[in-house]
């Protein structure tokens, strides 16, 4: 089967189903694992659809973003792996920022760490954090309802008077060309200026966030260290020459 042929199925399986395992590219185009490995990887380099564990999936659309709720129900299993090892790179007396993100939201009970100091604009953290007796400042700002994030000339502000040992932040899309990115702009601007004020960065990403793009830039890849449940090579190896992965599987 000629190649045009090939893409042109593997176009139309994704257009009908979203995500599609490996196999059924095998199976649909009667090619090697190895012919529609290239094939992928060509049409990702187009940005035609982005390579998963296992698959392919169609690319989100830049602007799209789920409620926290939408976000809170998804990859929950991943989340939480990831989440609890972001707990543990806590050290006691450490001044942190939690995202407003479902990830950073599900460090907070495994934080072990004593005298920590939390920044955020995460209101969904709140009780969380007071339940576990952790000092917390939030950050001021407009509230977002669809994120429940604060945002805005106020957010900035607030954040402009910490400094951070850690900061923990939540991310839509990582590429290997167009860094960390998340759909709204406001989002972007407070998740930069917060990296700017931090010592260390931790991105909290699950396999989901790789090779997609959204609307806005917040960081180039090399300014943070990414944990993540993503460990599969053929997706990981062209990231590991730009920045370090921590990949979390138990």
């Amino acid at each position: 089967m000629l190649t045009p042929e090939r893409h042109r199925i593997i176009l139309d399986l994704l257009a009908n189903k979203e995500v599609v395992k490996l196999q059924e590219f095998v199976d649909a185009t009667e090619s090697s694992e190895s012919t529609i490995r290239r094939d992928l990887s060509q049409l990702e380099s187009e940005k035609k659809l982005k390579r998963v564990h296992g698959g392919a999936s169609l690319l989100q659309q830049k602007g799209e973003e789920l409620s926290v709720l939408e976000k809170s129900t998804k990859n929950v299993e991943e989340k939480e792996l990831i989440a609890r090892y972001a707990a543990s790179l806590i050290r006691d007396n450490d001044c942190i920022y939690l995202d407003a993100g479902t990830t950073a939201f599900l460090m907070i009970p495994h934080i072990q760490a004593n005298k920590v100091k939390v920044v955020t604009n995460g209101l969904t953290h709140l009780e969380s954090l007071l339940e576990h007796d952790i000092e917390t400042y939030i950050t001021g700002g407009l509230i977002k309802p669809k994120t429940r994030a604060l945002i805005g000339r106020g957010a900035i502000e607030g954040i402009e008077q910490y400094r951070f040992d850690k900061c923990f932040i939540g991310v839509n899309g990582i590429h290997n060309e167009f860094g960390y990115t998340t759909p709204d702009p406001e989002e972007a601007t407070v998740k930069k200026r917060v990296m700017n004020l931090s010592q260390q960065c931790f991105i909290l990403a699950d396999h989901s966030k790789f090779n997609e793009i959204t609307f806005s830039k917040i960081a180039d890849l090399q300014h943070a260290t990414i944990l993540t449940n993503e460990n599969e090579e053929d997706i990981l190896k062209d990231y590991l020459t730009k920045t370090t992965i921590k990949v979390v599987t138990t």
